[in-house]
């Protein structure tokens, strides 16, 4: 799978910034107002994040490998 360079930095955004601060946010104020289930919340955020740098990651390894090819 390739992503174009739009998508590449999109979802680089949510993986690094946007998803972790959302856990931490949800942890916290979870905490602070006694919600339930937050845990379950946060460990889902945190799949979605490891899903999508793992996505990431395959995408940029084809990119180079393809680069290393024509170069």
């Amino acid at each position: 799978m390739k992503l174009s360079n739009k998508a590449y930095d999109v979802i680089k955004w949510i993986v690094v910034t946007v998803l972790p601060a959302a856990s931490v946010f949800i942890a916290a104020l979870g905490h602070i107002y006694g919600w339930g289930d937050t845990e379950k919340i946060v460990a889902t955020l945190n799949a979605v994040a490891v899903f999508l740098g793992a996505v990431m990651h395959f995408s940029s390894a084809n990119y180079n490998k393809k680069e290393e090819e024509e170069g």
